[in-house]
């Protein structure tokens, strides 16, 4: 039982130990795999040990008998292997793993108001017995919960509790509220630029300058609260250790992960929403990109492969990348089934053409059917999800040299860089990356603006008017302007009133009374107080498809 009585103390301590469990089962594990590559390095022995140790601690400190139990038939395995007693095999390893798995599911029990039943994984843990009395003979383990927590485990947890006051973990919708509220003080701050330049008299250019003063200390308060909300992508590399090992044993291959750029940072949200694509993506390399063994050195390769996780900054975005040195695509296989789907002469395709046809929907090349995954089989899941965030993929790949997967994401999901456009009364916003160029619009004969298609250099592009679009109503200004956007090799003008420049904005997202509105992305409170609409270039371009 928890030596703690008071009801609010001891979920202090709960909270406490789920948020310690979750990162030390995490450490956990990568120190778990870290051991079976380099069996040699003592310093991973010892941090393997220390992870086990301070999660029995904790489950014992807040009461957690059954957990704490679990813990210590793990940490007398590990303890062995620390004092070199027990050898390293990838059976240890594996069989150390699922006791990792164990421990997350009764901590997620616990998490979710449960309390883990006395026998959880009873079988696990007689194995885990079982292999800490191996011989040579070790320490016997009791069965049961351990006595009472150390005072040195105690004395840990009070530390982290205290330590926990100075690094707190934040709610990212408080994060974004505090964004909501940095971005209201631009607006506001923008109000006050404007009445202060209207001021005349002696008191109005100190006015002034106590303002830009101000916005001084307003942008590097904007600055932080961006900064808060990014976080390193290693944390998330080095959780796909474990599932590129599991593949690698699933598939019968040899295959190390190599990790580069761990100290690239990218928004909170937009890494939660990578991990899937990635998870599929490193599946894919193991399974169908990375050669068997034998293959490799039939090949002349190294009898191990390698997969690798890239991160790297560039300007505004981040660029995150699955590289194998497989097999890679093969062309003739890809052009075969492209035929089978319709198009023309696949062979004369430019290879980048090609190549970009694995993310249509249902298109493979995989030459069997995996548990794991198909090379081309969710690829288009992976394209869509990449484009919800605002970013590109591409790909990579040349025969017999492996395969590069390429995506690239904002940096942040809170801030959009766009092109501010104007129609009549309204403002919208188009994001950057999908404005090719602006064009004067030309007249008719007759001098009345043109419509419907026009002659960009030779080439016809389809137009449409957004005060048509929207319903807007009103007669169109007597000089009008055509954005150029592009989407995935679609290309559209829109004709608009007025241009009106980059701005980069926070976005806010649409009420639910607004949240069906078609091609509406988002919305955005401009310098000048109003609001703007954030256009979905894709959706409007679809939109064309259909009503053309």
């Amino acid at each position: 039982m928890s030596p703690y009585t008071d009801p609010a103390e001891r979920e202090l301590l709960l909270q406490v130990f789920l948020t310690e469990a979750e990162e030390k089962l995490a450490a956990l594990e990568d120190a778990l795999l870290g051991m079976e590559n380099r069996p040699a390095d003592d310093e991973t022995l010892h941090r393997v040990f220390r992870a086990a140790h301070t999660v029995k601690g904790g489950a014992a400190m807040v009461g957690l008998d059954p957990v704490a139990a679990f813990a210590h038939a793990l940490e007398d395995v590990l303890e062995r292997v620390r004092d070199r007693s027990l050898a390293i095999t990838p059976q240890l390893v594996t069989l150390t793993l699922e006791a990792v798995d164990a421990l997350r599911g009764m901590t997620a029990v616990v998490a979710s108001g449960g309390v883990p039943a006395v026998d959880s994984h009873a079988d696990l843990r007689r194995r885990l017995r079982q292999v800490a009395l191996s011989e040579p003979a070790g320490a016997a383990v009791e069965d049961g919960p351990p006595a009472e927590p150390d005072a040195g485990g105690a004395r840990e947890l009070e530390e982290r509790r205290l330590a926990g006051r100075r690094s707190l973990r934040v709610d990212v919708e408080k994060l974004d509220r505090l964004l909501d509220l940095v971005g209201e003080i631009a607006v506001a701050r923008a109000g006050q630029s404007r009445q202060l330049a209207d001021l005349t008299g002696g008191a109005a250019k100190a006015l002034r300058q106590a303002h830009h003063d101000a916005d001084r200390l307003y942008l590097e308060l904007h600055e932080l609260v961006m900064r808060m909300r990014l976080v390193p992508v290693g944390a998330t590399f080095r959780q796909f250790a474990r599932s590129l090992r599991d593949a690698a044993a699933a598939a019968g291959k040899d295959v190390e992960l190599v990790l580069e750029g761990e100290r690239v940072e990218v928004d909170t949200a937009i890494v939660e929403r990578l991990r899937d694509s990635l998870t599929h993506l490193v599946r894919n390399a193991v399974d169908h990109g990375i050669e068997t063994p034998e293959a490799r050195v039939a090949a002349g390769k190294p009898r191990k492969g390698v997969v690798t996780l890239c991160a790297r900054q560039e300007g505004g975005s981040v660029v995150v990348e699955v590289a194998d040195d497989g097999a890679g695509f093969r062309r003739d296989r890809i052009a075969q089934r492209a035929r089978e789907r319709g198009v023309a002469d696949p062979e004369h395709l430019a290879p980048q053409d090609l190549h970009r046809l694995v993310f249509e929907p249902g298109f493979s090349t995989a030459e069997r059917v995996s548990d794991l995954s198909g090379r081309g089989v969710g690829m288009d899941v992976v394209r869509r999800s990449i484009e919800a965030l605002r970013g590109t993929v591409g790909v990579e790949s040349r025969e017999g040299v492996g395969t590069t997967i390429l995506m690239r994401v904002p940096l942040t999901l809170a801030i959009i860089d766009g092109f501010v456009v104007g129609v009549g009364e309204d403002t919208y916003i188009l994001p950057l990356e999908s404005v090719d160029e602006c064009l004067p619009l030309a007249a008719d004969a007759e001098g009345r603006p043109s419509e419907g298609v026009m002659d960009v250099r030779g080439q016809a592009l389809p137009c449409v008017r957004l005060r048509d679009h929207f319903g807007l109503g009103g007669a169109p200004r007597r000089r009008e302007s055509v954005v150029v956007v592009s989407h995935r090799g679609a290309r559209a003008g829109l004709i608009v009133d007025e241009l009106l420049g980059e701005s980069q904005t926070v976005i806010k997202p649409l009420g639910t009374l607004f949240q069906g509105t078609r091609a509406v992305a988002g919305s955005a409170i401009l310098g000048t107080g109003r609001v703007g609409l954030i256009l979905d270039v894709a959706a409007v371009l679809e939109e064309l498809t259909i009503t053309r």
